[in-house]
C-alpha cells in the first residue's frame, strides 16, 4: 500500500507549478516590450565626440611605453630612474587628496555620493557618473543579501563573501579612479597639469596619456574609456582572480544561478525632468522607466570591459537616457534600497514588508504591490557595516598590448529599455526563493529577518 505524500513543501510545489505558465508568458512578452519602448528612447541621439586620430595617438604612445619598459627591464638602457624628490607644494596636494580619498571610501554609499559631486562640478568628467549609477547599483546588490528575496534563502556565510566581493570592487576601483579625479579638479583650480604626480597615488601608467591629452583637448570619451579599461583590468587581479573568491563564490551554484536574476543587470533608472519643487513628488512616484544592460559572464574581463563602454554609449549617447537619468541622479538620495526606484514593489521597511513563502504569487497578481505585501529591500547602512580596507600596495597590471585592442569607439546598444526585464528578474528571484522555502521550509524559517524591530 502506497503512502500518500503530502506537506508543507509538496504543496509549495504544487502552488509554484501553477504560476510557471504565466511567468514563460511573461518572458514572451517582455521581448516585445523592450523592443518598442527602445525604439522610442534611441530616437535622439548625442555625439559621443569620439576622434579616432587622439585615439591612434594614444595607442601609439601606450606601445612605445610598453617598448620602453621591457627594455629597461632588459638591460638595455641600464636602470630606471627614481623619480624625482616632490616639492613642499606638492606633497600637500598628494596628502590633501589621500585623505579626501580616504573619507570618501568610508562605504558605497559615501563614494556613490563623491563620484557625483564631481559630476555635477566637473560635467566633463563623464566617466564619474557612470560610475556613479554603477555604484548605485553595487549598492543595491549589496542589500539585496539581506533583503527579502535572499535573506532567507542564502546561507549567512555566502552573504558574507559576496558582500566582501562586491565591496571589495567597489572600494578597490574607487581608491585608484577618485585620486585621479581629483588631481584634475585640482590641475583645473591651479591652471597647470598636475598628472606628473599620478604615481604617487600608484595609478597605473597606462592612465597618464588620457589624462595629459584630456587636459589639453577634454576628450571626454576618450577619458572614460580609458578609465573604463583601466579599473576592469585594476579589479581583475585583485578580486576577480583572487582564489578566495574564485573559490568561494564564482564558483559556487548560487552565484551562478544567480546570475539570471539581479546581480548581472545594471539599471539606470529614469525620471522626466523637472522643475526643484516637483522632483520630491516625482521621486516619491518612483522612476518613470529605466535602461541598462545584461553581463553575462562577470569574471570575463574583455566582456566587463565592453559592457563598461556600451553602458557608457547608452548614457551618454541618447539625449533622453541622459536627462531621465540625470534627474533621478538628482531628486534621490542613494541609500542602497531598491525602494528609491520602485517605491511601489520595494519598501525599506522590514516591519510592513512582505514575508511569505509566496512571493512569485504575489509578484503575478498585479504590476505593483499594496503597502503591506512589498518586498524588503533595506537600507545599506541597517544591513551593512563599513569595512576597513588595508593600504593599498603597487600593482602594475600593464604589462602587454591586450587592453590597447579595447581602445575603440564604443558601440551605442540599441535594446536597451529594462524596465519589464528587470522585473521579469525580479520575479524569476521570487520564484526560486519560493521553490528554496518549498524545499526547506526550517531552514528558509531560521533565516528569515526580524520584521519586530
Amino acid at each position: 500500500m502506497s503512502e500518500k505524500v503530502e506537506g508543507p513543501s509538496f504543496q509549495g510545489f504544487i502552488r509554484l507549478a501553477k504560476t510557471l505558465p504565466q511567468t514563460a508568458a511573461e518572458a514572451v512578452k517582455g521581448k516585445f516590450v523592450c523592443w518598442k519602448a527602445s525604439q522610442d528612447l534611441i530616437k535622439t541621439r548625442r555625439p559621443l565626440a569620439w576622434r579616432e586620430s587622439a585615439a591612434h595617438s594614444i595607442r601609439d604612445q601606450l606601445k612605445r611605453l610598453l617598448g620602453d619598459r621591457n627594455r629597461v627591464r632588459t638591460g638595455a638602457f641600464g636602470k630606471e630612474e627614481a623619480p624625482a624628490p616632490l616639492s613642499p607644494e606638492d606633497r600637500e596636494i598628494v596628502q590633501s587628496i589621500r585623505e579626501a580619498a580616504l573619507e570618501a571610501s568610508r562605504s558605497n554609499i559615501t563614494r556613490t555620493k563623491a563620484y557625483y559631486d564631481c559630476y555635477r562640478e566637473y560635467p566633463e568628467l563623464h566617466w564619474s557618473f557612470l560610475a556613479h549609477m554603477v555604484s548605485r547599483n553595487a549598492g543595491w546588490n549589496m542589500t539585496d543579501l539581506k533583503g527579502g528575496l535572499f535573506s532567507d534563502v542564502v546561507p549567512p556565510q555566502l552573504q558574507e563573501d559576496i558582500y566582501q566581493m562586491l565591496e571589495r570592487s567597489n572600494a578597490l576601483i574607487f581608491l585608484d579612479a577618485y585620486p585621479q579625479l581629483m588631481l584634475y579638479a585640482r590641475s583645473r583650480k591651479l591652471g597647470r597639469s598636475l598628472f606628473y604626480l599620478l604615481p604617487e597615488f600608484r595609478v597605473s601608467a597606462f592612465m597618464r596619456p588620457f589624462w595629459e591629452r584630456f587636459w589639453i583637448e577634454r576628450d571626454s570619451a576618450l577619458l572614460a574609456v580609458g578609465l573604463i579599461i583601466n579599473e576592469q583590468n585594476y579589479i581583475e587581479g585583485r578580486v576577480v582572480q583572487n582564489s578566495y573568491f574564485q573559490q568561494r563564490i564564482l564558483r559556487h551554484p548560487f552565484f551562478a544561478v544567480n546570475g539570471a536574476f539581479q546581480m548581472n543587470q545594471v539599471v539606470f533608472p529614469l525620471l522626466v525632468e523637472s522643475a526643484n519643487d516637483e522632483a520630491e513628488e516625482l521621486a516619491a512616484q518612483g522612476c518613470h522607466g529605466m535602461v541598462g544592460l545584461i553581463l553575462e559572464h562577470f569574471a570575463d574581463l574583455n566582456e566587463r570591459i565592453e559592457f563598461g563602454k556600451g553602458l557608457y554609449a547608452m548614457l551618454f549617447g541618447y539625449k533622453d537616457v541622459l536627462a531621465g537619468v540625470e534627474a533621478f541622479a538628482g531628486s534621490m538620495v542613494h541609500k542602497g534600497s531598491r525602494q528609491e526606484y520602485w517605491p511601489k514593489l520595494f519598501t525599506s521597511d522590514k516591519k510592513t514588508a512582505l514575508n511569505s513563502p509566496k512571493e512569485s504569487a504575489e509578484l503575478l497578481k498585479r504590476e505593483w504591490l499594496p503597502p503591506d505585501q512589498r518586498l524588503y529591500s533595506p537600507s545599506l547602512d541597517e544591513v551593512w557595516q563599513d569595512m576597513p580596507y588595508e593600504p593599498i600596495t603597487r600593482y602594475g597590471w600593464f604589462k602587454t598590448e591586450d587592453a590597447i585592442h579595447h581602445l575603440a569607439r564604443p558601440k551605442r546598444p540599441v535594446l536597451i529599455e529594462m524596465s519589464h526585464a528587470h522585473r521579469f528578474a525580479v520575479q524569476k528571484a521570487a520564484l526560486t526563493h519560493d521553490a528554496q522555502r518549498a524545499l526547506h521550509p526550517a531552514d528558509a524559517a531560521s533565516r528569515q529577518p526580524d520584521r519586530t524591530q
